[in-house]
């Protein structure tokens, strides 16, 4: 990445003008009814969302850069699935008689189905274009091997057909079968090892990057949007009438400062988004730290290799690692180029942003959650000791990894890749002192008037659900009316009722969502057979993990 250059103070397609008088001593205050911190999919989302149901307010976005979607959405900065716990098991724990949740799996589900409805509308209204340039159909699986992780595979399998919503699921334990599924995972793997596999036809692969591009090149288009770049936030001051003033410099030039007026703010910047809330100093603020945790990947694109796969083909986590760092093997489409990505394998650094501060985790480290901190590292000792033999890997490690997943792997083929810094959320906890927490949490003032989005997994998947939520939390009366409402539906036309209960809709919508962004369509279908599930002697011993996003 290269390093930030000195460019003008603000790139304005709108009207507004945003100018900055060197010689004065009075700073010109730019005005808006929104502030959106952080040029990422979070951002353009609550801005595309906010531009539909209120044309009339001013939004401003800043970002550090010097362009949109270069941090955790760019498409080479994560695993661009499409999280729809149609394969990842971490959404479906094993209880301790051997049955399976999948609550969870349902909430990611129905999640993702808003997304994909929201990026359907956009596409009606000409605000995303080329539906493959950032969304196509990746068939998803779960490839699991040895007695136990296969007796989990059935039950979980068993389990998920009682919800419609993953009908279209398959199930298998036939090598030949799989083989067909995924070719490159079963080529040179042992005949006689007892492995299974469930696949869904109506998986996805996203582009974030790209559809955070297109949404805000299409909120420019409007005289009330202002985008400015290579726009650093240097502090919050918090006026009578409860609106903000925020001063903001060049990221070159921290003389060079300027102030935002903004009646409401969000901080979607990313693993920085923490630091930003520090420095509001609302009292919520107090509740959280944050572990920043990076991920590699190892990238193929000999074409031999990548047009022999076409799946994303997700295992299940080894003893004490974290769920969501389950080594996966993944066709991704970025930039209209077809590769081959296996991880994630976690790094360390300091940095809450790939392009941050070393001393980012210095600095958003305080009184108030220190404690907390250090009783999840003494609470996760587990985690602690996988992260530092993930850190202390070496090449031949990452490719015994990959050998596990593709026996016929050659070393040449592939080269490590730094992916994005996470931020995994702590929060203070009245009995254990602080706890990690799953997913991404809104936190906001209790006036309203600002709002950040804390934590990663599953994220990008679900950003237009998470936007809603904020919508629902910080303008309560406007989501009360008839008019939001309206508009709302016109948006996602389930919004306000659960697929899981009205299984009618599911069938119809993703119907329509898959005409619209051009993806396959996979019909409901009778459950395949599945061997008998080994119910445990006695009860399972299932120790809770702390889960973390890679």
């Amino acid at each position: 990445m290269k390093k930030n250059k000195a460019v003008p103070n603000a790139q304005n397609s709108g009207t507004e003008t945003v100018s900055v008088t060197t010689k004065a001593k009075t700073r010109e205050v730019h005005e808006t009814d929104v502030l959106l911190i952080g040029g990422g999919i979070m951002s353009a989302t609550l801005g595309t969302w906010l531009q539909e149901l209120e044309p009339d307010w001013s939004i401003t976005m800043v970002e550090q850069m010097e362009s949109v979607a270069e941090e955790s959405s760019n498409g080479w900065n994560n695993a661009g699935t499409g999280h729809s716990a149609l394969m990842e098991l971490n959404y479906t724990p094993q209880k301790a008689d051997g049955s399976v949740s999948i609550e969870k799996a349902i909430d990611i589900n129905e999640a993702f189905q808003i997304s994909r409805q929201f990026w359907a509308h956009q596409v009606t209204r000409g605000v995303l274009t080329q539906p493959k340039s950032f969304i196509n159909t990746v068939p998803h699986m779960s490839f699991v091997w040895g007695d136990d992780n296969v007796n989990f595979l059935r039950a979980r399998y068993r389990a998920l057909q009682k919800s419609p919503l993953f009908n279209g699921m398959r199930y298998s334990e036939d090598h030949e079968q799989i083989k067909q599924w995924a070719p490159l995972v079963m080529e040179g793997r042992d005949p006689q090892q007892k492995i299974a596999a469930t696949r869904t036809e109506a998986g996805t692969d996203v582009n974030y990057g790209e559809i955070t591009r297109q949404m805000i090149n299409a909120l420019k288009t409007h005289d009330r949007f202002t985008l400015q770049l290579n726009t650093v936030v240097r502090r919050f001051r918090r006026n009578a009438d409860n609106s903000w003033n925020v001063t903001v410099s060049d990221a070159n030039n921290s003389h060079e400062k300027r102030t935002i007026k903004a009646k409401f703010i969000f901080i979607g910047a990313g693993g920085a988004a923490l630091k930003l809330m520090q420095q509001t100093k609302i009292p919520q603020a107090k509740e959280y730290a944050g572990f920043p945790v990076g991920g590699q990947f190892l990238v193929c694109d000999n074409p031999e290799v990548v047009n022999h796969h076409l799946a994303k083909v997700y295992g299940q986590a080894s003893v004490g690692a974290p769920p969501m760092s389950v080594p996966h093997i993944d066709t991704r489409i970025i930039d209209g180029k077809r590769v081959v990505l296996f991880g994630p394998f976690a790094t360390f650094s300091t940095r809450f942003l790939k392009n941050g501060s070393l001393w980012d985790l210095l600095a958003s480290t305080n009184k108030s959650n220190i404690l907390p901190m250090l009783n999840v590292g003494l609470d996760n000792f587990d985690l602690v000791k996988y992260l530092v033999g993930q850190v202390l890997q070496k090449d031949k490690d990452r490719h015994a990894a990959l050998r596990a997943y593709y026996p016929m792997a050659k070393k040449q083929d592939w080269r490590l890749w730094q992916a994005g810094q996470r931020v995994q959320i702590i929060k203070r906890d009245a009995r254990i002192g602080g706890v990690l927490r799953l997913g991404t949490e809104v936190v906001s003032d209790d006036e309203g008037t600002v709002a950040a989005l804390l934590g990663a997994s599953p994220g990008a998947s679900t950003a237009a659900p998470i936007m809603l939520d904020l919508l629902e939390k910080v303008f309560k009366d406007k989501m009360q009316t008839a008019e939001w409402q309206e508009k709302i539906r016109a948006v996602v036309p389930t919004y306000g009722s659960t697929l899981t209960e009205n299984p009618h809709l599911i069938d119809k919508t993703l119907a329509y969502t898959s005409e619209v962004l051009g993806l396959h369509h996979e019909v409901a279908r009778e459950a395949d057979p599945v061997p008998a599930v080994q119910v445990p002697a006695k009860p399972l011993e299932v120790k809770e993990v702390a889960d973390i996003a890679l």
